[in-house]
């Protein structure tokens, strides 16, 4: 599998409570409630990390969870946030463009 690069989205609403994340996609209103493994992850979300560090720096080091089981979750998790436009998912690294440019994946 190739590597996966994350970053979010400016399509949407966030906000940190606790260690939880409250994230809504503005294209479609979807509303998510991230835990606190879903949170490291978007915290995490800049574009340059490939998803599999910050599964293995990260969520690894942080929780109790295995590297096979976590990396299978994150993808999953990526892949859910993507559909809605929530995360920007690519297979190269993810350059936030410049303010009111469309980003690009």
């Amino acid at each position: 599998m190739s590597e996966r690069y994350i970053a979010r989205s400016s399509s949407i609403a966030a906000r940190m409570m606790g260690v939880e994340t409250m994230v809504m996609s503005a294209l479609d209103s979807t509303f998510f409630s991230l835990n606190e493994v879903a949170s490291v992850i978007w915290e995490a979300a800049d574009g340059t990390t490939p998803l599999s560090r910050i599964v293995s720096e990260r969520v690894c080091r942080d929780f109790d969870v295995d590297a096979d089981s976590a990396a299978r979750d994150a993808l999953e998790f990526v892949e859910e946030l993507a559909k809605h436009g929530i995360l920007l998912v690519s297979e190269q690294p993810i350059i936030t463009p410049a303010a009111g440019a469309e980003p690009t994946a």
